[in-house]
């Protein structure tokens, strides 16, 4: 599910998310790092997708013109975090990219893995992690993808893991292990480490949904769609628990180092925030109504791992504080404001993780609901940022 579809993305590009603020951060002498702009050719370089993999260019608007796509459909980054274990100066991350496979990141090193059995045909999303083990769903669009109407010997996937050592993917739990239904598929799920709360979508000569949970008898990546009946406890549920499990909630209760690290932004900007732990469940969505609020809602996504957390909006200013792996605690640990390059018009930056020093920023060219060129950035963290900042 693509969380922020009618959100109208903006985002100011300061400590702070008002130009009065904007103006005394910059004049504030305890804001001596500034925001740091990423502008040389050799601190940045620039990915798009093709249909076979990802090519490097010198800019997102130079790249080969694509068919436009639902997002459903399209090929670009579905959600993306980092693992939580550190080796040596890295944590590995992974990225699902709709339609074409699994994208590793580790340090600088890229790799994509291809699996046409698994995404070719289906939407890609709800990335998790199981013991440092990425665990994801794949569903086929009703509304986009007439495929879906009658699935091959009616066996749907649901559950897949990506075997990282191996480079492929492959299923865990189908929907036919959680329901009789004929024809049904599950489109949605949440995970709060104990149940998961999963929307299961029938289309026969209509459209019916219906809710259930379950949770384990045993580790999930010991299940196979062979095994599955027998190891996995379903129960019924109602749409209001999924929607309770699923629901946005108030940005007062978001975890208290986001808060910490997002001190500047006015009380009167309304946002929404997508937060997500390395290696971690299902991500949880805190939103700042603002009543009474001029401004366009903004919305951003973030990551907290151990010794770092960060935050990225869709204009491309990123928040950070603590300290990357092998690196020294940024200023006293106080957060460090980056400016991306500037995208065009009709661009935005969608998601992002980061491996050692190397930030990875997923960005797309969109319009409403459908998406046009995608591909991601990297950054050189070390030389744009640590060799500049103490």
């Amino acid at each position: 599910m693509r969380k922020f579809l009618f959100i109208t993305a903006a985002c100011f590009t300061a400590l702070v998310l008002c130009t009065g603020c904007k103006k005394k951060a910059e004049s504030d002498p305890e804001n001596k790092a500034g925001i740091l702009e990423i502008t040389q050719k050799g601190d940045h370089a620039w990915y798009y997708f093709t249909q076979d993999g990802f090519a490097q260019t010198d800019n997102p608007k130079n790249v080969p013109l694509s068919k436009t796509q639902p997002y459903t459909e399209a090929v670009r980054i579905a959600c993306a975090n980092n693992a939580a274990a550190t080796t040596g100066t890295s944590q590995k991350a992974y990225a699902l990219v709709n339609r074409l496979g699994v994208l590793c990141f580790e340090g600088k090193n890229i790799s994509i893995a291809k699996d046409i059995s698994v995404f070719q045909d289906r939407t890609a999303g709800n990335l998790v992690f199981m013991n440092d083990t990425p665990v994801f769903s794949v569903y086929k669009s009703s509304f986009f993808n007439t495929s879906s109407q009658k699935d091959t010997k009616n066996e749907q996937l649901f559950l897949v893991q990506f075997d990282d050592e191996a480079k492929i993917s492959y299923p865990i739990i189908n929907s036919t292990n959680l329901t009789d239904e004929p024809y049904c598929q599950v489109t949605d799920f949440f995970w709060d480490s104990k149940d998961w709360f999963c929307c299961l979508k029938r289309i026969d000569e209509k459209i019916n949904f219906s809710y259930i949970k379950f949770s384990l008898g045993a580790p999930l990546l010991s299940i196979s769609p062979v095994t599955a009946d027998s190891l996995i406890n379903v129960r019924e549920s109602t749409a209001d628990e999924f929607r309770n499990a699923m629901s946005i909630k108030d940005y007062k209760t978001a975890p208290k180092r986001i808060q910490d690290m997002l001190a500047g932004f006015s009380p009167s900007i309304p946002f929404v925030l997508e937060v997500r732990s390395t290696g971690g469940g299902s991500s949880v969505l805190y939103q700042n109504e603002a009543p009474g609020s001029m401004e366009t809602e903004l919305n951003a996504k973030a990551i907290i791992s151990q010794s770092w957390s960060a935050a990225l909006f869709e204009d491309g200013t990123l928040y950070l504080e603590g300290a990357l792996p092998g690196k020294h605690i940024l200023r006293g640990g106080k957060p460090v404001a980056i400016r991306l390059p500037k995208l065009d018009n009709g661009y935005i930056y969608s998601d992002f993780v980061i491996s050692g020093t190397t930030l990875y920023a997923a960005w797309e060219e969109t319009d409403f609901y459908k998406i046009k060129r995608s591909g991601f950035l990297s950054v050189d963290l070390d030389s744009t940022l640590y060799s500049r900042v103490r």
